[in-house]
């Protein structure tokens, strides 16, 4: 059981000790890329839902 857990725990220390910053800016430039891809999709929808974006998770 031991093991299991310093497992466990060491592997929330690494999560806790990287910076979380990059890892969103490339969540971001990769919806910015993807809304890019699909703008003529995006376009459509907006004809009917005038505004409308995909949600940034």
């Amino acid at each position: 059981m031991y093991i299991a857990y310093s497992a466990l725990s060491s592997t929330e220390n690494k999560k806790q000790d990287t910076n979380p910053e990059p890892e969103m800016q490339l969540r971001y430039q990769a919806y910015k890329d993807a809304c890019t891809k699909h703008s003529n999709h995006i376009a459509v929808i907006q004809q009917y839902l005038p505004g409308w974006m995909p949600k940034f998770r």
